[in-house]
């Protein structure tokens, strides 16, 4: 019996739902309209039919009541798994989960875990507007206490969520929800390895290009257009935001002597900031040229049909990719 199958992210996502689900007992889900329909994205397709509605409970639309509830249940020993709807809807309950779900653990010295997951569908590429496209990672990997974990592929998007809720420690889950039916193989029989645990996307060795979640598949993309000019990149996928696997990174940047980072954020005070940062810190000495950023723009999210001129495309990171080669 094989157990490899091809699947889409948001069928990987549903079933890795249904399997903890399956494992252990405590394991619901909450949402806004989650149950019945199965999410705007039908993550959650027919768990509610299979597991009932103590389960899978839609909530009101209330972000703040959400999070807050599902503290409670986590004190009680249940391990809730919440949807935010869109990136954008997160904000409501955005105290919540920085005051409250990310510190609790701290603030009783150890004595209570909250073993809470946020799904949390991010970033562009759906044509759609504000509130809808963005990509608010920075926010939670500021945040102590906060684990925060990008999937940017089928079998990590099934593999991680199995870890992220069978995990201790509040987790926010960054869904790239313009992958979510792209499709790809995912091994039921072999994990993916740590959940925080950078990846090599690709090997190379004229230079590194670091993204996460949303960002590799276009980094892929870009590295297979250099790669018919000559150009060997090195693409990594970060999939801890907090905690970072730092050593990859710094490996690889060490052997190519140049980095570039590909963000769907805007770039100012980002996480793309804090991956330049380190990197120069740690290494300085074997590099050839700065670290380049490539980010959306420090604006508001534009209308939708502007929404590919706002976001990095793979011209505007092959042309920091050719800067640094410069050098």
């Amino acid at each position: 019996m094989t157990t490899v199958e091809t699947l889409p992210m948001a069928r990987a996502l549903n079933r890795a739902l249904r399997d903890a689900m399956s494992a252990d007992e405590r394991v619901m889900l909450m949402g806004e309209d989650i149950g019945k329909l199965g999410g705007v994205f039908r993550v959650t397709e027919n768990l509610q039919r299979d597991f009932g509605e103590n389960r899978v409970l839609d909530t009101p639309l209330a972000e703040s009541g959400i999070i807050g509830t599902a503290i409670g249940l986590a004190m009680r020993g249940y391990r809730p798994v919440c949807e935010i709807q869109f990136d954008g809807f997160v904000y409501p309950g955005f105290d919540q989960i920085t005051s409250q779900l990310a510190k609790f653990h701290a603030r009783t010295e150890g004595a209570v875990k909250l073993p809470v997951v946020i799904r949390l569908p991010y970033g562009g590429h759906i044509g759609a507007v504000e509130h809808h496209q963005e990509s608010p990672e920075a926010y939670f990997a500021h945040t102590g206490g906060l684990r925060v974990i990008a999937p940017s592929n089928p079998n990590d998007g099934y593999w991680l969520l199995r870890q992220a809720i069978e995990c201790d420690d509040p987790v926010v889950f960054l869904e790239p929800k313009g992958r979510y039916w792209h499709k790809g193989e995912v091994d039921f029989a072999a994990p993916a390895g740590d959940m925080e645990a950078t990846r090599v996307a690709k090997s190379g060795s004229a230079i590194t290009l670091i993204g996460w979640g949303a960002q590799t598949a276009m980094n892929l993309e870009v590295a297979q257009l250099a790669a018919e000019e000559g150009v060997d990149i090195e693409v990594l996928d970060i999939r801890g935001l907090s905690s970072v696997d730092w050593e990859p990174i710094f490996e690889s940047v060490r052997r190519t002597g140049r980095a570039v980072i590909a963000q769907e954020a805007p770039g100012h005070v980002s996480f793309a900031s804090e991956v330049a940062a380190t990197i120069t810190e740690h290494c300085f000495y074997t590099l050839e040229a700065p670290v380049l950023r490539v980010n959306a723009y420090d604006v508001p999210f534009p209308p939708a049909r502007l929404g590919d001129a706002y976001l990095p495309d793979p011209d505007r990171i092959l042309d920091a990719v050719d800067r640094a080669l410069e050098y």
